[in-house]
């Protein structure tokens, strides 16, 4: 297969983490005889320094013409706290989101065995945890009408969702959750918002469409806790676009950390990568960010062209890069290895080099050899 490829690297470690998902992918082609062209375009923060945008009219044209976009992460300190500034960092992945028609942010989550001291939760909450966060992407507060009076005092958000919105990702939900264990938790605030009661109002129909797959409903407080205190009771978790932005961020305490999270955006012709971490801008080049939240947003990318077997290497090769304590300082505050380290290992174990014991052969025992 030929996947032409947009990178968006972005800001901060943005560029640090995608050269480790390329290296992955790098790898997968040479193995399964797959021709991946990578074409590197402006985003964000450094963006808005080189052109004034931070989502040049040449950025978006490539992702519009592209198979598939490959993103880093955006956002600078100098944007961050100044309120006043009139261009941010995170306007152009909001556009670039409404413009390809990503509606759907597809978010797994699922601790590593290996990893499960890792997380502040107890073993034995997080432990068999499996779920999948359907966030919209392109609808409710981020995208409504801002106000904010002439004194400076008073500002509005407006929340708006129709029900085509609700409708496409509410399919994509029960689709998915067919394949799974066959239940929906809708999350909402129904009982306050009138958003919300739309959204229940036509889950419910789309439901009917799939009668095979339970269907429940919590508030989105309730849901906050009920992720800490009993997160193995979700399948599939179905919410508007601000809720889906908290809970997944704070359902990422269970894997033990965020650096670990991949995400899909998909759209009806468009489809975008990426980890879930920010630019995180204290790290920036210091080899210590955690890379494997976007090499897994690349094994995602595969398993989008139905790449599954492919997709598989990568996910194997992070879970045994795990297992031999290959690790960024995130996860095990005294490992020797970082970004890069990390990235030749996963590339290395794809390629069926046999330095991979060059990496921990502390911790390589006889039986564990045999997989290299």
């Amino acid at each position: 297969m030929n996947l032409k490829i947009a990178v968006l690297s972005g800001d901060g470690i943005g560029p640090e983490v995608i050269l480790q998902a390329k290296k992955a992918l790098y790898a997968i082609g040479v193995i399964y005889d797959h021709e991946f062209v990578f074409e590197d375009a402006l985003i964000g923060a450094v963006a808005i320094d080189k052109t004034g945008s931070a989502l040049p009219e040449q950025t978006l044209n490539l992702c519009l013409n592209t198979d598939a976009v490959l993103f880093g992460a955006i956002g600078d300190p100098k944007y961050d706290n100044n309120p006043d500034a009139k261009v941010r960092p995170e306007q152009g992945l909001l556009r670039l989101r409404k413009e390809l028609g990503l509606f759907a942010n597809i978010r797994p989550i699922k601790p590593y065995a290996a990893l499960l001291d890792a997380s502040p939760l107890k073993k034995e909450i997080i432990e068999g945890a499996d779920f999948t966060i359907f966030r919209e992407l392109t609808g409710g507060s981020y995208f409504g009408e801002k106000k904010l009076n002439e004194s400076g005092t008073v500002a509005s958000d407006l929340c708006e969702y129709s029900e085509e919105e609700i409708t496409r990702i509410a399919h994509l939900a029960f689709q998915s959750a067919q394949n799974r264990r066959k239940k929906v938790t809708m999350v909402d605030k129904a009982n306050v918002l009138e958003t919300s009661r739309l959204w229940r109002r036509v889950v419910k129909t789309v439901s009917e469409s799939y009668p095979e797959v339970a269907l429940d409903f919590l508030f989105v407080d309730n849901a906050a806790m009920q992720i800490i205190l009993n997160p193995r009771q979700f399948d599939v978790i179905l919410t508007e676009n601000l809720f889906g932005d908290i809970l997944s961020d704070e359902a990422s305490v269970i894997t033990g950390s965020i650096g670990l999270l991949a995400s899909a955006s998909l759209g009806t012709t468009n489809a975008l990568f990426e980890p879930i971490h920010g630019s995180y801008p204290q790290a920036k080049g210091k080899n210590i960010a955690n890379p494997v939240a976007c090499i897994l947003s690349a094994a995602m990318l595969l398993e989008h062209f139905g790449l599954h077997e492919e997709a598989k290497k990568i996910y194997d090769g992070v879970e045994i890069a795990i297992g031999y304590g290959v690790v960024t300082t995130d996860l095990n505050p005294d490992s020797k290895y970082g970004t890069n380290e990390i990235g030749e290992f996963i590339s290395n174990f794809i390629l069926s080099k046999d330095d991979l014991m060059y990496f921990n052969s502390s911790n390589v025992t006889i039986g564990q050899s045999t997989i290299v």
